[in-house]
């Protein structure tokens, strides 16, 4: 294997992209655009003539450069265009290590990494027609569903990205103090291309008299939907709102896309909403090494 370090701007974009799209195991988050948009700063490992690839994003402090996991930018590592074996695995993994000293990154669900701590993502296969699917739900949804019949709520499409960041900051983001306003911001910018680029899905659940009950923001490539910002307002929750608008997402996009990913997730009862739909964990991994010299290696624990 022939891994190069290449900074950024000498990277061939166009074969990248090409790269991540032709990938078994390709994501949104490693596309140029996204990365440019949502990474301080990154470079990347690049097998051969771009047959696999690792984004390498990285920051700097106290003048050591070390690699970090950009906000809104759930899974990244090594993407192929064939398979990955441990052995491949570890030559990227030991080519990061001569170059950063300290990482807190997150590989991706293809990266299979012994000894590492898994993240739980749950993902909903959508080849199947939504009455296949269906059979699937959990009798808990099947009532939370048959409960909002009763408010003859509606489901909508928009285009305003702005409201539902927006919306999400009001309701989450004190829950999240890691996710800075630069991050948003930062967001908002590449929810802006991904708009363009019609890889952007917004759904909104309205009650009879037009009030929003609940919104959803959704990114989108060939293969995936990925849930990044739901939120359900106060007065949806009595109208189970949001087990409606993932129904009804569901049912507009069985058959047209492979996979719905929830992008989560650890907690209980996040997880719990996902596996009422029948979908399954399809977990990722966490890489954390710290090879910093002595003292500074003991502030950053």
């Amino acid at each position: 294997m022939e891994i190069k370090y290449i900074t950024n701007d000498k990277i061939d974009k166009q074969k990248w992209n090409n790269c991540i799209s032709s990938a078994e195991n390709g994501l949104i988050y490693a596309y140029s655009y996204y990365l440019d948009i949502m990474a301080k700063n990154w470079d990347a490992l690049i097998l051969n003539d771009y047959e696999a690839v690792m984004p390498l994003t990285w920051n700097k402090k106290y003048g050591i450069c070390y690699l970090y996991q950009p906000a809104f930018t759930q899974q990244l590592g090594i993407f192929s265009k064939s398979s990955l074996t441990p052995h491949f695995m570890e030559g990227f993994i030991s080519c990061v290590k001569k170059q950063f000293r300290f990482a807190e990154i997150f590989l991706n669900f293809g990266n299979t990494f012994p000894g590492e701590q898994l993240q739980a993502n749950f993902i909903l296969l959508l080849k199947h027609s939504y009455t296949v699917i269906s059979l699937g739900f959990k009798n808990d949804l099947i009532k939370n569903l048959k409960q909002a019949e009763k408010f003859n709520l509606s489901y909508v499409s928009s285009n305003d990205y702005k409201q539902a960041i927006d919306l999400y900051i009001n309701e989450y983001a004190s829950r999240m103090p890691h996710v800075k306003a630069n991050d948003y911001n930062a967001f908002r910018k590449l929810c802006a291309v991904l708009s363009s680029k019609d890889m952007l899905v917004i759904r909104k659940v309205l009650s009879p008299s037009g009030d929003l009950l609940a919104i959803a923001l959704f990114l989108k490539d060939k293969k995936r939907l990925y849930n990044v910002l739901s939120t359900i307002l106060p007065a949806g929750k009595t109208t189970a709102a949001n087990h409606f608008l993932f129904d009804q997402l569901i049912k507009e996009f069985a058959t047209r896309i492979d996979v719905l990913d929830f992008e989560g997730s650890d907690i209980k009862g996040v997880a719990a909403f996902y596996k009422k739909f029948g979908a399954i964990n399809k977990p990722y991994f966490f890489l954390k090494y710290n090879n910093l010299p002595w003292p500074i290696k003991y502030l950053k624990k």
